[in-house]
């Protein structure tokens, strides 16, 4: 740690902001990375520097600072991961011409956007590696070239063709666009990052404009456009400051380095914060241990800084409830509800018992969160259409795949109009109607705009009754909308809807599965999904279930947590909390990673368990749903994480 020590006890870190301010200032400016662990305040300290660095409080060398940016018409740059995170960066500085917020979407649009043979050159690059790493790996393999390899190559190939053709490319940083020349987010930070490293003119125009680039969430920022900002620094010593803020501890995507410390450049400055502001020192502890823990399979270092509470934070509660993963969905559920009566019952904390929750649950993974959320059917049916898109994101995309409009959106708000009674609330319905252009469609001619309205009401009232049938499926709730043509749909979900063709069966190895194939089994699956499990997955999809993933709740906190464990519901391969602490050895997989020092899934599961349990404020409930109880109860009492009487076996 670099820097001058700060006081101890809840101001050990005071002197952060001052020592930052110190690099970014100096003559010449001095690269950094900011280690900020779990509830330190790193955007507290982010805005504090912003503030310093841009003369809005009193500070000498950020006063020249800042007449140094205007005086060149430049801005500090600062990059974020969500726009969460960037409506609190720029709700906490407020209105500042010498500091650009965005996420990282949006900066990288910004510099591409309108420069389409460029971007053409970009996309068609990335292909051309990639199929160039495919007929490598396939010379790799014994048996030489297979269909699956020539099929994978077609793919690209038709990939790379259709974006030669394309003249113009849309993008939108904020939701997904659709269309010819539509891009994705991972297209878009691919391109910026290629045309960073291939275009000085654009390398050019980045350093004139932005000589402090500040990435806040840096252990999940994207390989390739960290490299090239690495690489943007080098080109410009002296000119481009980058501070990169963060904790590669809580890295939950796969798209940041695996292990980011070790690829700071050692002349890089690295501060940290030491403080955790959010919990109380037994969750503290905890992290502390599950970071700094030896288990068979780990291969990420410990690198990082043991977190101190703050000192009037002195208690919380813990406790490890173990049971057999073989019981079903519904007496596990059962038995996570006595799980949270029992914390009321032993710690005194209210907020665990009665028929209100009022504690936050975090799953390991989406299936897991559908399962126990009651719209497994719906969830697996949208992840066959897309993948990408069928769960919500930290990225602010809460509105599932764009194939789906209007289901997820205006029909979902329509059936929220229909009373217990089968009757709609017309004022409701109306509103929804307008604000998604129905009601303008309607024609201007007197007997026929009646004759229009009478049709919709009619059909209103059969999509009423529909919606309240207990048995009722997609299919039977949105045939009258549909045969009506009410709304604008996708293209895409209208064509499936008239499809009447044979569905494929399920592949026997899911890799080798035909796109197409794929989302016919999903379209099919979808219209057979019962209807009630739609509102819930769209719940789900916006945030405003109970139930959460880690990739959800990234950089939130809460003041009563339980962590669901379970491997069996959760049906996933990335992550093993049975090798972790339910005593299982690693599999194959694992072992082979080892030997070439790759991640593995012990490592992520790590990793997950030490985000899961550090968004935690007072305290925390983990339920392990495990193979073995018994070896895993003895495997749990080795690891040392846990004090007399916190692990308890759910019989």
């Amino acid at each position: 740690m670099s820097g001058s020590q700060g006081a101890g006890g809840n101001e050990r870190d005071a002197h952060v902001v001052e020592d930052i301010c110190g690099y970014v200032t100096a003559n010449p400016a001095h690269n950094f990375f900011l280690f900020a662990g779990a509830g330190s305040g790193k955007t507290r300290t982010l805005v504090e520097v912003l503030r310093r660095v841009t003369g809005v409080v009193e500070h000498a060398a950020g006063k020249l600072y800042a007449e140094r940016l205007r005086s060149r018409g430049q801005a500090v740059r600062v990059i974020t991961y969500t726009k969460n995170a960037t409506a609190v960066v720029t709700g906490r500085l407020g209105e500042n011409v010498l500091a650009e917020v965005s996420t990282i979407h949006s900066f990288c649009w910004d510099l591409i956007k309108g420069f389409d043979e460029d971007i053409k050159d970009a996309l068609l690059a990335r292909i051309g590696k990639k199929l160039e790493e495919a007929h490598q790996t396939a010379k790799e393999k014994k048996r030489g070239e297979s269909d699956t390899d020539r099929r994978k190559y077609a793919e690209l190939e038709e990939d790379a063709a259709k974006i030669a053709s394309t003249a113009t490319f849309i993008y939108h940083p904020d939701r997904r666009t659709f269309g010819a020349g539509a891009l994705s987010h991972s297209q878009v930070i691919d391109a910026a990052a290629w045309l960073l490293n291939e275009r000085p003119t654009l390398r050019r125009i980045v350093a004139d404009r932005h000589p402090l680039i500040l990435i806040d969430e840096s252990q999940d920022t994207m390989r390739a456009m960290l490299d090239s900002l690495f690489s943007l620094s080098v080109h410009f010593p002296g000119v481009v400051t980058l501070g990169l803020l963060g904790d590669h501890r809580q890295r939950i995507y796969a798209d940041g380095h695996d292990d980011l410390p070790s690829h700071i450049p050692k002349s890089w400055e690295r501060p940290a914060l030491q403080m955790n502001h959010r919990s109380q020192k037994r969750i503290v502890d905890l992290i502390n241990d599950i970071w700094e823990a030896d288990i068979e399979g780990r291969t990420q270092p410990k690198t990082g800084v043991r977190q101190v509470p703050r000192t009037e934070k002195d208690g919380g509660a813990v406790r490890m409830f173990i049971g057999a993963a073989h019981l079903s969905t519904e007496e596990k559920m059962a038995f996570e509800g006595r799980c949270a009566e029992a914390m009321k019952d032993q710690t005194g904390i209210a907020e665990w018992g009665g028929d209100v929750k009022k504690y936050t649950t975090l799953a390991l993974e989406h299936k897991l969160a559908a399962i126990r959320g009651g719209f497994l059917n719906a969830y697996l049916a949208v992840d066959l259409l897309d993948p990408d898109a069928s769960a919500p994101s930290s990225s602010g995309e809460r509105s599932g795949p764009g194939m789906l409009r209007p289901l997820l959106g205006a029909i979902s708000e329509l059936a929220e109009c229909v009373n217990a009674d089968s009757t709609i609330d017309e004022f409701a319905a109306t509103n929804v109607l307008r604000r998604d252009g129905v009601l303008s469609k309607l024609p201007d001619d007197g007997e026929a705009r009646s004759k229009v309205v009478a049709e919709i009401q009619h059909t209103l009232g059969q999509f009423a009754k529909n919606v309240l049938h207990p048995e009722a499926r997609v299919r039977d709730v949105v045939t009258p909308l549909l045969d009506l043509e009410l709304f604008d749909v996708d293209g895409r979900f209208y064509n499936a809807y008239r499809d009447e063709t044979v569905v494929p069966p399920p592949p026997t190895v899911k890799s080798q599965e035909d796109v197409e194939d794929r989302r016919k089994r999903g379209w099919d699956a979808l219209f057979r999904t019962p209807w009630k499990e739609i509102s819930k997955y769209r719940a789900y999809l916006r945030g405003e279930m109970e139930l959460a993933t880690h990739q959800v709740v990234k950089g939130s906190e809460f003041k009563h947590v339980m962590v669901v464990m379970d491997d069996t519901d959760a049906g996933g391969f990335l992550f093993a909390y049975d090798k972790v602490v339910g005593g299982q050895a690693p599999g194959k997989s694992d072992l082979k990673n080892m030997e070439e020092g790759k991640e593995t899934s012990i490592d992520r599961t790590l990793r997950l368990l030490y985000v899961t349990c550090s968004r935690a404020e007072e305290s925390l409930a983990l339920i392990l749903w495990a193979a073995n109880p018994g070896a895993a109860i003895d495997a749990v009492k080795a690891t040392g994480w846990f004090l007399e009487g916190e692990i308890q076996e759910i019989q």
